[in-house]
């Protein structure tokens, strides 16, 4: 793949006053960027203002200049590509995978044929009529590409909207199971907080005000001495919702490179002989369960727990 090629735009003096965006979608217009595009460009850091990040409605001054990696043209279709999947359930309508850590849930840059989204392709043939030309064929919700466990895909178009229509309503029950950090001083407990991009466009931060509303209820299931095994059920599903919510509580997931806070005083050796079993952060999706959309009968699905999970558990538990 070669790389993003880069733009400069002098921002003329008679645009003050202009939103950034606005201002941008007209003079790319030639490379067929909408506001909307740019947007995501924005959110991914593809886009400085003087070498420095800004919000799409960032107001101009004139005289600025603005940076653009623009990425490569990504290809308009996917193919099949054989990679195993560990299937839970599935019938005409819809499927629910187990899928493990590392694997990207639909393509996206650098990632356009090694995918969930190829790999249900290849399995489903011809019975994958959900979105089967697009680059999301049959994908209602993701997981980020270092959580496990339980994803459901529809077949359908009728169980695609069905199920998107479940999860916009909170009708989808989702639990995860997680490490985290320190000890809760509660055994249960609800977070309920707005969330956002901040300054690091690649990580989501607590923002009253301004960020969408995300809930997490969450219940400990054994403790250890420096971290935490805790199960949580997810009211709403944004972007890394459990990763940042719990962070913003001073418990960051175990093994999270982007959103880590780990304890400063760790028992001599903890750290790296979790490093040597979890490659990731612990975050699984345990359980999934909803009425299914075609038939109204209730899907119950459960991943078993993955060895990375159990042996980052027997790691903790040997800690003094």
């Amino acid at each position: 793949m070669s790389r993003p090629s880069g733009l400069r735009v002098s921002v003329p003096a008679e645009a003050r006053g202009q939103r950034l965006d606005k201002f941008l979608a007209a003079e790319l217009a030639a490379k067929n960027l909408s506001r909307s595009r740019l947007r995501v460009l924005m959110d991914a850091g593809a886009v400085l203002v003087d070498g420095a990040l800004r919000p799409a409605k960032y107001s101009l001054r004139g005289g600025e200049a603005l940076d653009v990696a623009l990425p490569e043209a990504a290809p308009t279709s996917i193919k099949a590509t054989k990679i195993p999947l560990d299937v839970l359930f599935e019938d005409k309508d819809l499927l629910v995978i187990n899928k493990p850590a590392g694997l990207v849930t639909h393509p996206g840059a650098g990632h356009f044929d090694d995918t969930l989204a190829n790999a249900l392709l290849y399995h489903c043939g011809r019975s994958l009529k959900a979105g089967a030309k697009g680059m999301r064929p049959g994908i209602v919700h993701r997981l980020d590409k270092d959580t496990s466990g339980c994803l459901v895909a529809a077949k359908s178009e009728a169980a695609f909207s069905g199920l998107q229509a479940m999860i916009a309503a909170r009708q989808v029950t989702r639990v995860y199971l997680t490490l985290v950090w320190g000890d809760l001083p509660e055994d249960s407990g609800t977070i309920d907080a707005p969330l956002g991009r901040g300054a690091d466009r690649k990580r989501m931060d607590v923002r009253p005000g301004s960020g969408k509303a995300a809930v997490t209820h969450f219940t400990v299931r054994r403790r250890f001495a420096q971290a935490t095994e805790l199960e949580c059920r997810l009211e709403t599903g944004r972007t890394h919702q459990i990763r940042a919510h719990l962070r913003s509580i001073g418990h960051a997931v175990v093994g999270d490179r982007s959103y880590n806070r780990v304890p400063a005083h760790l028992p001599e050796g903890l750290r790296e002989a979790l490093d040597k079993v979890l490659k990731r952060q612990a975050l699984h999706a345990y359980q999934l369960q909803f009425r299914h959309p075609i038939t109204k009968r209730m899907v119950r699905a459960q991943a078993p727990e993955p060895a990375d999970f159990r042996a980052a558990r027997k790691v903790l538990k040997g800690a003094a």
